[in-house]
C-alpha cells in the first residue's frame, strides 16, 4: 500500500513538472511571439524615417543637427540585435522623432506638404501599432515572468533554465516633451 502511494506520489510531481514545463514554454513562446511583433511594428517605422529625413531635408536643410540625430537614432535601432538594445535604440528614435515634428511645426510650407502629411500619418499610425504591440508583449512578459518567480512552479523554471525577459519601458528622456526654441 505505502509503494503505491509513493508511485502515485511520484507520478504526480511528474505530471505536475512535465505540465509546469510546458506552461513555461508555452509562456515564453507567447512573449517572443509578442515581441516578434512589436519587432515589425519597429521596422516599419526604422523604414519609414529616410522618407520623412528627405522631406523635411528640402525644406529644413539647416536643422542639420536634429536630422543628423534622427537618422543615428534610426541607424542604432536598425543595427541592434537584442530584445533591450531594440528597446533602448527605439526610446532614442522616439525622442529624437519628437524633435523632429517639433521643428517642422516652424515651417508652415512643411506642415502643408503632402507627402510630408502623408509620412507624418502613417508614422502616426505606426506610432499606435507600437503602443498596441508593447502593450501586448508586456502583459506576456508579464505572465511569463510571473510563471517564473511563483512557487512551486519557480523550481521548474530554474531547473528548465528559462531566463526573464526585459519589459518595453520607455526611458526617462522619452517622457519629456521636447523643448524647442527658435
Amino acid at each position: 500500500m505505502v509503494l503505491i502511494i509513493v508511485i502515485v506520489i511520484v507520478a504526480l510531481l511528474v505530471i505536475y513538472g512535465i505540465a509546469t514545463f510546458n506552461g513555461l514554454v508555452k509562456l515564453r513562446n507567447k512573449a517572443q511571439a509578442a515581441w516578434a511583433q512589436v519587432d515589425v511594428v519597429l521596422k516599419r517605422r526604422a523604414d519609414l524615417i529616410p522618407n520623412l529625413v528627405e522631406t523635411v531635408k528640402g525644406y529644413a536643410s539647416h536643422e542639420s543637427k536634429t536630422l543628423t540625430e534622427v537618422m543615428n537614432a534610426r541607424n542604432r535601432y536598425t543595427k541592434a540585435t537584442t530584445a533591450e538594445d531594440k528597446i533602448e535604440s527605439s526610446n532614442m528614435l522616439t525622442q529624437a522623432l519628437g524633435h523632429l515634428f517639433a521643428v517642422a511645426e516652424a515651417y508652415p510650407d512643411l506642415k502643408a506638404n503632402t507627402n510630408f502629411l502623408e509620412l507624418q500619418k502613417q508614422l502616426q499610425e505606426t506610432e499606435d501599432k507600437i503602443q498596441y504591440a508593447r502593450q501586448f508583449y508586456n502583459d506576456d512578459v508579464t505572465q511569463y515572468k510571473n510563471k517564473c518567480e511563483m512557487f512551486p512552479s519557480n523550481i521548474i523554471a530554474g531547473i528548465g533554465g528559462f531566463k526573464a525577459m526585459p519589459f518595453y519601458e520607455i526611458d526617462e528622456a522619452s517622457r519629456e516633451a521636447p523643448k524647442v526654441s527658435f
